[in-house]
């Protein structure tokens, strides 16, 4: 018996030399170890028929060879495992597969309209400047010439802080403050970012929005060089060459003269509809040359340099652009609306 469990090894090193594959493996396995048919198994079973001081001989060998056999199986798996990895034939990885595909986010579309601002008014030269959203009433509203009893310094207008003086930006009129503050002129720059007003939400209005602002202060500067940067600006950031842009007498406090701008009407071409209430244009946003009290208030000569401001919200850019029809599709988090642009 001795002799015949050493065959018996000789042959199962053999067989699961040639072993190629997990089936292989696995009727290699059923062939020594399985309950019924398994080779060493009968082994085991034939021990009752031998006599005892043989039995103690013959039982311990088998066993090891029991746990021998167990052992170089699990190294067979392990390398037909390796091999699997390694050329792409495994059951477990197939590492030619191809990978599960992620969805990939964007840029929200007020930021892409932004950005591209930017870009257009970079390329005349214009830098881009920053400020706080939370400002004191001086750069808000003082030293841009909005007297105390000013509409917009009502509790109806404007989001007051509890520390006296402070409040959430209304418009990015201060940044041009600021900013004309530490330079001297000539300059050209511009401040875009988010603005608050304490007014109704509705389908045209928000609390938060954005605004794009814009200074140029020279020795020349005049309307007619506003009215030729906004229509080339327009015409880039709405890729329409033949769009035409008018001024309208208006009045705010920071700038005189002071004009609305008016675009043509993008859904009718100026021939009138309901978008543009049959007038042919839409309005976009006030302009004007700056006040000298507010050259003034920052230490710049009036009777030397004059120049132009513009202001105005971005969100309406974003909705004659895109076609939105309700100003809180852009700030409600819907990726379903969202995933369009």
């Amino acid at each position: 018996m001795e002799i015949n469990l050493d065959q018996l090894q000789k042959l199962a090193d053999e067989e699961l030399n040639g072993v190629k594959d997990a089936a292989g493996l696995e009727r290699f396995r059923v062939a020594y170890l399985g309950r019924k048919e398994g080779k060493l198994n009968a082994v085991l079973r034939s021990l009752k028929d031998l006599p005892e001081e043989e039995r103690r001989v013959v039982g311990p060998r088998a066993n090891a060879l029991r746990q021998y056999l167990e052992q170089k199986i699990e190294e067979k798996v392990r390398d037909l495992e390796s091999a699997g990895l390694s050329d792409g034939e495994g059951e477990r990885i197939d590492v030619t597969a191809p990978a599960k595909r992620l969805s990939r986010g964007h840029l929200h579309p007020m930021t892409q309209l932004m950005q591209k601002a930017i870009v257009i008014f970079s390329s005349m030269g214009f830098g881009v400047v920053s400020g706080p959203e939370v400002e004191t009433e001086y750069y808000n509203f003082d030293a841009l010439n909005v007297p105390k009893d000013h509409p917009a310094r009502d509790m109806q207008d404007t989001f007051w802080l509890d520390v006296p003086g402070l409040l959430l930006r209304t418009q990015t009129s201060p940044v041009q403050i600021r900013y004309m503050e530490k330079h001297k002129p000539p300059f050209r720059m511009i401040a875009p970012g988010k603005v608050f007003r304490n007014e109704a939400t509705d389908a045209t209005h928000e609390a938060q929005f954005y605004q794009l602002e814009g200074l140029m202060i020279g020795k020349d500067v005049s309307l007619a060089n506003l009215k030729a940067i906004l229509e080339v600006f327009y015409r880039n950031l709405l890729d329409d060459q033949k769009l035409k842009i008018r001024f309208r007498p208006s009045y705010f406090p920071f700038v005189e003269p002071g004009v609305e701008t008016d675009l043509t009407c993008f859904k009718c071409r100026g021939k009138g509809c309901v978008v543009c209430k049959k007038t042919g244009w839409i309005e976009v946003m006030g302009a004007g040359m700056v006040h000298p009290k507010v050259l003034e208030n920052v230490g710049i000569d009036s009777r030397q340099w004059q120049g132009f401001a513009f202001g105005g919200g971005l969100d309406r850019i974003a909705m004659i652009k895109y076609g939105i029809d309700d100003i809180r599709l852009l700030y409600n988090g819907d990726l379903r609306f969202l995933k369009q642009f």
